[in-house]
């Protein structure tokens, strides 16, 4: 499956890196401090998509009253407290070694802002396994269609020629935007269900990506 490429493009964000739960308690706590209903993981994950504004009017957040600017940067603020308390992903180590040992390059490409994006990389200890690491930036998380495109220009690969592999419909459509085959896991930001729709493999987790490779 994955040696048939030349290129392996990951998502950091509920993929290589397990932060659901920070990310449910993060919001959550924003909700109940404007009185509003808090989220399940299983909620949360039927309702997140991007551009991620959409998904917190779906949570419950008025952007009459308040801007999305101070609600994202409010988010933003206590996850970079709090992240070093998240790992990577069950098995994610041990899939990103498999793949360099079949000497495929890695790239990541996240929603995440570039420079914390370099920063908790290198915390794992993981730089080594990607030629590029490709964040946006802004905290705001909108869309990585452009740099994914610029990234397949820069490796001057052709359609078919890498593999996405993410946790979202978002990634899904990145993919198909910048010719690069997908792959979802439904352990990430989005429920299977709503990853099924996209009509690629989804897997239950990196663990189970890494047993069938």
């Amino acid at each position: 499956m994955i040696s048939n490429y030349k290129h392996i493009i990951w998502d950091w964000n509920g993929t290589l890196f397990n932060d659901v739960e920070l990310s449910v308690s993060i919001v959550n706590n924003l909700l109940i401090k404007r009185n509003l209903i808090p989220l399940s993981v299983e909620k949360y994950k039927e309702i997140f998509t991007f551009p991620v504004k959409d998904y917190y009017v779906t949570a419950g957040f008025d952007f009459e009253k308040e801007s999305f600017e101070i609600v994202g940067k409010e988010w933003m603020d206590e996850y970079e407290r709090r992240k070093h308390g998240c790992g990577l992903s069950k098995s994610a180590f041990q899939l990103l070694e498999k793949i360099s040992s079949l000497k495929i390059e890695q790239s990541i490409l996240s929603a995440y802002s570039q420079h914390t994006l370099v920063e908790v990389v290198e915390h794992f200890g993981l730089t080594k396994y990607f030629s590029h690491l490709l964040g946006l930036d802004n905290i705001y998380a909108s869309s990585k269609v452009k740099l994914g495109k610029e990234l397949m220009k820069k490796l001057a690969l052709n359609n078919g020629e890498a593999l996405l592999i993410g946790d979202t419909i978002h990634d899904f459509n990145v993919a198909a935007e910048i010719g690069a085959d997908c792959i979802l896991v439904a352990s990430g930001h989005q429920s299977r269900k709503n990853l099924e729709r996209c009509g690629v493999p989804v897997f239950d987790s990196i663990k189970e990506l890494l047993e069938k490779i």
